[in-house]
């Protein structure tokens, strides 16, 4: 089964917003994002984003919102000869207590099953303690990245320590690659 690299998107892929990205205008693709993912896809790992985005359910961003902003983030990544192999949003309330919205594992076990890989066998990368949580709630290995929710000052009190902490995704695709290979991943 191949492994995946598992990408949270809002404060990994692109700049966090405290008032969500709610449109096309909003998107800015935080530095080295598109060679990271580009690097990944080349090394044989499918990379699969998983975002709580529940300004669907308050309905301040509209889900032809995100449907545009992951046409963009294809056509950059087309760019350059890679791609996103899913996404897979959670549109609830927090309150609604689905198991689907991180921390629990529910986006990161339907990818598994749609796609047809070991989520045991994969790394989740996300800036915030939610998806460290559901990344080893799905048994997979976490990074934290400090680039979008968490700052350095909060690593320490984190009741659950991820497995790396790095600045950005682009420093967690050179760990990933250096580290956990896909050969490695899957052993």
């Amino acid at each position: 089964m191949l492994s995946a690299v598992f990408l949270d998107r809002d404060g990994v892929i692109n700049e966090n917003r405290e008032d969500y990205v709610k449109s096309l205008d909003e998107l800015r693709f935080l530095p080295g994002v598109i060679g990271a993912i580009g690097r990944l896809t080349a090394a044989g790992f499918r990379v699969v984003v998983v975002s709580n985005q529940q300004g669907v359910a308050k309905g301040v961003i509209r889900p032809e919102a995100l449907d545009e902003i992951d046409q963009a983030l294809a056509s950059e990544l087309s760019a350059i000869g890679s791609r996103v192999g899913g996404v897979y949003y959670c549109p609830h309330l927090q309150q609604d207590n689905c198991a689907c919205r991180k921390p629990k594992p529910g986006l990161l076990f339907k990818a598994a099953s749609d796609m047809g890989f070991d989520v045991t066998r994969s790394i989740l990368v996300g800036d915030s303690p939610k998806d460290v949580q559901a990344g080893r709630a799905a048994g997979c290995k976490t990074i934290l990245a400090l680039s979008g929710k968490t700052s350095p000052d909060e690593v320490a009190h984190l009741a659950l320590q991820p497995d790396h902490i790095v600045a950005d995704l682009a420093e967690a695709a050179d760990l990933i690659l250096r580290e956990y290979g896909p050969d490695e991943v899957r052993s």
